[in-house]
């Protein structure tokens, strides 16, 4: 399987990863199929991804269980934290009390550079204006580069989230890299009955409303009745930071 080295021009970044072997992909799916959430975090953190796998973590409202699971498994497993400079304190605060709970052992904290913060947002206010492009240099950029030395890599991600995970597989081939998703089939109630019966610390927002927990800015209070995450992004046609798209366009 060779390596490849793509640059995207736009963005002047220079992305590390695998050619596309939809053999090895299929093999893989098939592998996935009929095993639950710690069976298919095996496959992605043992065997022939053992220290070539990292996972993507937002820290927020759900964040405690694939973090529990990881840990179970391997808890130096590299944890990647996307710090976008925008987030709550609470999840600041929540990523710490998990790190501690769970004893993660490689939690790598990124964030956007301080050039194109100077040069794209140097008022903080691009949210506002731009959200896309927001997300994009703050999000998209900064987990392009910490990726580049894995093969794979895990996501916390759900069918049930999203229009655009709907359709989503346990096992996927993005940007480079094999992605992993082992909560792929999970609802809240399966969340949270796991939570409960590992004594899982809830981010502390949660209490207060918010069921789907980004940056501040783009984060509100879910009201009763409303969709889970109709606090992200409220009033825009928007319902993804973009990390995750096919086309590299959230957490």
């Amino acid at each position: 399987m060779n390596n490849v080295t793509v640059i995207d021009t736009k963005r002047g970044l220079r992305a590390h990863g695998i050619e596309e072997n939809p053999a090895h992909l299929k093999e893989l799916q098939d592998k996935a199929a009929g095993r639950d959430a710690h069976g298919i975090l095996e496959l992605a953190l043992t065997g022939e991804f053992a220290g070539k796998t990292a996972v993507v973590s937002s820290f927020g409202a759900e964040s405690a269980v694939l973090l529990k699971l990881v840990a179970d498994i391997d808890p130096n497993t590299p944890i990647l934290f996307l710090n976008t400079g925008k987030l709550f304190g609470e999840t600041l605060r929540y990523r710490d009390r998990l790190q501690d709970v769970l004893g993660l052992g490689d939690l790598r904290s990124l964030s956007p550079s301080l050039d194109d913060r100077t040069q794209k947002d140097p008022e903080g206010s691009l949210w506002s204006t731009n959200p896309d492009a927001c997300c994009d240099f703050r999000k998209t950029i900064p987990l392009a580069r910490a990726l580049a030395p894995f093969r794979a890599q895990v996501t916390g991600r759900k069918r049930f989230q999203t229009r655009e995970r709907a359709d989503m597989l346990p096992v996927e081939f993005h940007d480079g890299r094999y992605r992993f998703n082992p909560l792929w089939q999970w609802d809240l109630q399966q969340l949270e009955g796991f939570a409960e019966r590992n004594k899982l610390p809830p981010h502390p927002l949660v209490e207060d409303g918010y069921l789907s927990i980004g940056c501040m800015p783009c984060t509100r209070r879910v009201q009763a009745g409303e969709d889970y995450r109709a606090g992200r992004w409220t009033g825009l046609d928007k319902d993804e930071c973009g990390i995750h798209l096919t086309d590299g366009g959230g957490i």
